[in-house]
């Protein structure tokens, strides 16, 4: 069995020397341990770094792509080279490599297809007081919108069964870490979250640039991947509002003329109108949606199978190619 760990960096020449000299060669269950990392076009001498670290493989994005696009072609990258359990942890030494094992071990005996490390946050000092409550929060409403059991849901680190990986499906270019757990969660990807250790802060966060703008990305990250994943749902939400409203204003109004006053509520007859026609047309959107959808958990399941063939038919023409070229390359 070969375990990949894959390590997204964008301008990690600083940190990468506390974290990759970490990474374990050996882990119990796995037969082959590599090391990955994913230059996410970084200006500074990461790569290098990297190099000079022994690290197995490294792929160069020609410019920052973003987070999650590193992330994915991390994926892309350890499935192609044979990967059965893929682990990914960040680059500046956040978690204790010495867990990646407990993160692997629930895959090797089966019990899940992703497994998301879960720091101990209440513990964390770094972590201010806000910071603390909104992560809370946070996971919370991804449990909701994903029907998972995620204790930590912004925790990068995490590891993937090779079937797992292939199925999964980024969008965002700001973070992977909500999107595929609620992907996952509607996907019926068996996700189980097992507690880890951290490393003290070597630098501050460059994704949390500031709480405000980290909730509103990721409550509109949440927001569009639950529409996503249930159209049908969200949108018949929305039509409930606007119907409930609508009635309301109705009532409101028909109270009035039924007083002989129905002339001086007039707005709310108005606002009636105008609500329960927004409420009936988010009804419909609902359904087309909810259609629209059906296709493209089809195109999923295609795209699933075609990577399945596209990576045997890779495999076997190296299993069949000429040894020299083997050692050409």
């Amino acid at each position: 069995m070969k375990l990949v760990i894959q390590v997204p960096c964008y301008n990690e020449a600083q940190s990468l020397p506390h974290a990759i000299p970490q990474l374990p060669r050996q882990v119990a269950g796995c037969d082959v341990v590599e090391w990955l990392v994913i230059d996410d076009g970084s200006s500074d001498q990461t790569s290098r770094v990297a190099a000079e670290l022994g690290v197995d493989r490294i792929v160069r994005h020609p410019v920052n792509r973003g987070l999650a696009a590193a992330f994915m072609t991390g994926l892309q990258t350890a499935i192609d080279s044979g990967a059965d359990i893929i682990v990914n942890t960040d680059a500046d030494n956040q978690y204790d490599a010495r867990d990646i094992e407990t993160l692997v071990r629930p895959i090797i005996e089966g019990r899940a297809e992703m497994v998301i490390g879960s720091r101990p946050i209440a513990d964390t000092e770094h972590f201010s007081w806000l910071k603390k409550k909104l992560q809370g929060l946070g996971s919370k409403v991804v449990r909701m919108a994903s029907n998972t059991q995620v204790a930590d849901a912004p925790s990068g680190f995490r590891a993937f069964t090779r079937e797992a990986a292939q199925r999964l499906n980024v969008f965002s270019s700001y973070t992977y870490t909500l999107e595929t757990i609620i992907q996952a969660g509607h996907s019926n990807i068996r996700v189980l979250s097992v507690p880890i250790r951290t490393n003290p802060d070597l630098r501050p966060s460059r994704l949390v640039k500031s709480i405000g703008r980290y909730v509103w990305r990721s409550a509109s990250t949440i927001v569009r991947i639950f529409a996503t994943y249930r159209p049908l749902m969200f949108f018949w939400m929305i039509a409930a509002f606007f119907l409930l409203l609508g009635v309301a204003a109705a009532g409101w109004y028909l109270v009035y003329k039924a007083m002989g006053q129905g002339s001086g509520h007039v707005q709310s007859a108005m606002l009636a109108a105008a609500s329960i026609t927004i409420g009936l047309i988010a009804f419909l959107i609902g359904f087309l949606a909810d259609l629209l959808a059906v296709n493209r958990r089809l195109l999923e399941g295609i795209d699933w199978r075609l990577r399945r063939v596209e990576q045997a038919t890779t495999c076997a023409s190296d299993r069949h190619e000429p040894a020299t070229s083997e050692r050409a390359e």
